[in-house]
């Protein structure tokens, strides 16, 4: 059974940077993509960026490219966000999500993955 762990999250004021990590245990997949999605209060959850852990492309939603930068650790088990030029409006509860490297759906749709992890919150200050 797949298991998602989140980390680091926390609250840092606008222009600064967080990086969060998600580590993958436990997936049948051979080969995988792994994906942020946020979910600000009283919005829809939201693609942010997605990798293909075998190839390493990557993907991102227009509204964190150039700011935001998804990579994956050499054991191909761990996923991070690193982001950079943070805003306020970036404010939400961050999910990671894994899912096969071959699904019908797009990188930035939800049907895509299958497991999804915990969510840690990330709170940007004006």
């Amino acid at each position: 059974q797949g298991h998602l762990v989140e980390s680091g999250g926390g609250s840092v004021q606008a222009g600064g940077s967080l990086r969060l990590s998600c580590a993958a245990t436990g997936y049948t997949y051979s080969s995988k993509i792994m994906a942020w999605f946020r979910q600000a209060p009283g919005k829809e959850r939201e693609a942010v960026a997605a990798i293909y852990i075998n190839g390493g492309t990557a993907n991102y939603a227009d509204f964190v490219k150039g700011r935001f930068t998804i990579s994956r650790d050499n054991d191909m088990n761990t996923v991070t966000l690193q982001m950079n030029s943070l805003k306020p409006e970036d404010t939400a509860v961050y999910y990671c999500a894994a899912g096969s490297a071959y699904g019908l759906f797009g990188w930035s749709s939800e049907r895509r993955y299958g497991y999804w992890g915990q969510g840690t919150r990330v709170t940007v200050s004006s």
